[in-house]
């Protein structure tokens, strides 16, 4: 491997990177300790990837009333449609 001129100069100015110096650098999940990555809120992937983000409209008060449940609100709101599913395939009730 051939010597890479350094990335900053004596004033700490970083030069401009080449394509070469694009190529070299890695994904941080590779890089950094793993005590860095969960200080920065970074995850891994998703062990079973089964939810796609959308986007969906709710009404103000529906909105305001899960999201005072406080964290994890969004699984409550999929939890809530779920059961709403089930009831419906057997039959019951689904309206208020």
């Amino acid at each position: 491997m051939s010597k890479r001129p350094p990335l900053t100069d004596a004033e700490g100015e970083v030069r401009e990177l080449t394509e070469a110096d694009l190529h070299e650098f890695r994904p941080a999940h590779e890089v950094l300790p793993s005590a860095t990555l969960k200080a920065l809120g970074v995850r891994g992937p998703q062990k079973a990837p089964t939810k796609e983000r959308i986007t969906i409209r709710l009404s103000r008060d529906v909105l305001e009333a899960f999201r005072a449940t406080g964290d994890g609100w969004q699984t409550r709101v999929d939890a809530a449609l779920k059961d709403f599913l089930a009831r419906r395939a057997r039959g019951g009730r689904t309206t208020g």
